[in-house]
């Protein structure tokens, strides 16, 4: 009884989908799997309408030749892990119209769990038109990202050894942390180089350090006596060997990145228009990477300067170059850019009641770094620092850096969309408009109970 109850659920539902208008009569379906691909067609372009195919190239470049065939012009598959990724770009590469789709959004509709019923599902939703793309960079902008994203995998597998040399020095007893800032900093180097060299004369290692160290000398001394156990040598040399590879990569990934970057077409001519001033008080220093000026070639691309935004920096601005490129038509407006980043309130409604209004959690390094560059903001003198500060006495620490990094994303998104110039507003020209706000609200609000709100004389001298 069950089962005939559920046919019968299933005969609806089929029904239903059929009697939507096809609105992609060319379109087909992909599930993606790492051991072979089952494709699916319309039914009327070839007998047999759904095939697997392998995952090698050979296999894919017959997956695209077959559907060529079946006059197929656009393809939805599901993002499955990175196993989508080869076959994305056969397809495009041959012309066809890719549709990347988030598999929880195909997956909705129970009793489909096999590969062949998934295709011709992806399929028939795709031609129905209720499959929405996920976004995808051009494919220059997919290139600058993977060197970013790896960059990123190397400066934590560094961070991982740093924490290594860390331990092995703490239970040596050696406190450089305590008289260090950063202990692979160049004094820091200098001294565990020393410390693997053979030297145990605190003295002598002592004098290593910069005379900008803000410890004394006899401070440092006392730090470096320690038990220099010959298993915790092996860990600090081991450590630290692998911190100067990962080095050496992340200098050479930097050179990738700047080499792909110097590819991009540029927007502006830096001898017409030059790069605007850096930031007050930031050294051009911090702009250099692998002997680039980094914020140059940035503004060269993008036509607009993002490190102008209080709290973004290079790396920040090439997080969000790469990973939303230069077309920011594919979002309407700046709401809907920051609903994408995840950094609004997603209001859930029921019946009339708001259940949750909650921001989605949605996994994006676009909104990760203006998150970060919203923490920069505690203790700025400028508009944004003053809003942060606001925020956080209101709603708290978290709410504050997801609400600034809302700030910052849609002023990125009006930068890059119309190429206009950020003007940085002061902390006093803030707090007025403020209070000239409030004190609006305040007489809007007794107006409309029949008050008049007076102020003292203190208040209006």
């Amino acid at each position: 009884m069950k089962t005939r109850l559920q046919n019968r659920k299933n005969k609806k539902t089929k029904i239903k989908l059929d009697s939507l208008p096809v609105l992609e009569p060319n379109a087909a379906g992909i599930d993606i799997a790492h051991r072979e691909h089952w494709c699916a067609v319309p039914p009327d372009r070839c007998e047999k309408p759904v095939r697997p195919f392998g995952t090698f190239t050979e296999d894919l470049e017959k997956m695209a030749d077959w559907l060529q065939e079946c006059g197929i012009t656009t393809v939805a598959m599901e993002s499955t892990g990175v196993y989508w990724i080869p076959a994305f770009q056969v397809l495009e590469r041959r012309g066809f119209k890719v549709c990347l789709v988030n598999a929880r959004h195909v997956k909705n509709v129970s009793g489909r769990k096999s590969d062949v019923l998934d295709c011709q599902w992806i399929q028939r939703l795709h031609s129905c038109g209720l499959l929405n793309a996920s976004f995808r960079p051009a494919d220059s902008m997919c290139v600058l990202r993977s060197y970013l994203r790896y960059r990123d995998d190397l400066v934590s597998a560094r961070s991982v050894q740093c924490q290594h040399m860390q331990k092995a020095l703490q239970q040596m007893n050696v406190q450089l942390h305590q008289v260090l800032s950063d202990v692979t900093g160049a004094s820091g180097r200098r001294i565990i180089e020393a410390i693997l060299a053979g030297e145990r004369d605190a003295r002598k290692m002592a004098a290593l350090a910069d005379r900008q160290v803000r410890a004394s000398v006899t401070t440092i001394e006392k730090a470096l006596r320690g038990d220099y156990r010959a298993e915790h040598l092996f860990v600090l040399r081991s450590a630290f060997d692998l911190y100067q590879t990962y080095e050496r990569k992340i200098h050479l990934c930097d050179e990738q990145i700047i080499a792909q970057l110097a590819q991009l077409p540029a927007r502006v001519d830096l001898k017409d228009k030059p790069v605007p001033p850096p930031k007050p008080g930031r050294p051009r220093l911090l702009d250099m990477v692998a002997g680039t000026d980094l914020r140059a070639e940035l503004y060269r691309c993008t036509g607009v300067d993002l490190t102008a935004i209080e709290g973004v920096g290079v790396l920040t601005a090439q997080v969000v170059l790469s990973e939303i490129g230069l077309d920011m038509t594919r979002w309407r407006s700046e709401k809907q850019f920051a609903s994408w980043l995840g950094l609004c309130p997603d209001n859930r409604i029921s019946g009339g009641k708001v259940l949750s209004s909650h921001t989605r959690p949605v996994v994006n390094p676009v909104a990760d770094a203006l998150r970060i560059a919203a923490t920069t903001l505690q203790h700025s003198k400028t508009a944004l620092g003053a809003f942060y500060r606001r925020m956080r006495a209101k709603l708290g620490a978290a709410s504050a850096i997801t609400a600034t990094a809302h700030k910052l994303a849609r002023i990125v998104y009006r930068l890059l969309k119309y190429g206009e110039l950020y003007v940085r507003q002061g902390m006093e020209d803030y707090e007025k408009k403020y209070r000239e706000r409030v004190l609006h609200n305040l007489k809007k609000t007794a107006a409309s109970f029949g008050f008049e709100l007076t102020p003292t004389q203190q208040l209006a001298s």
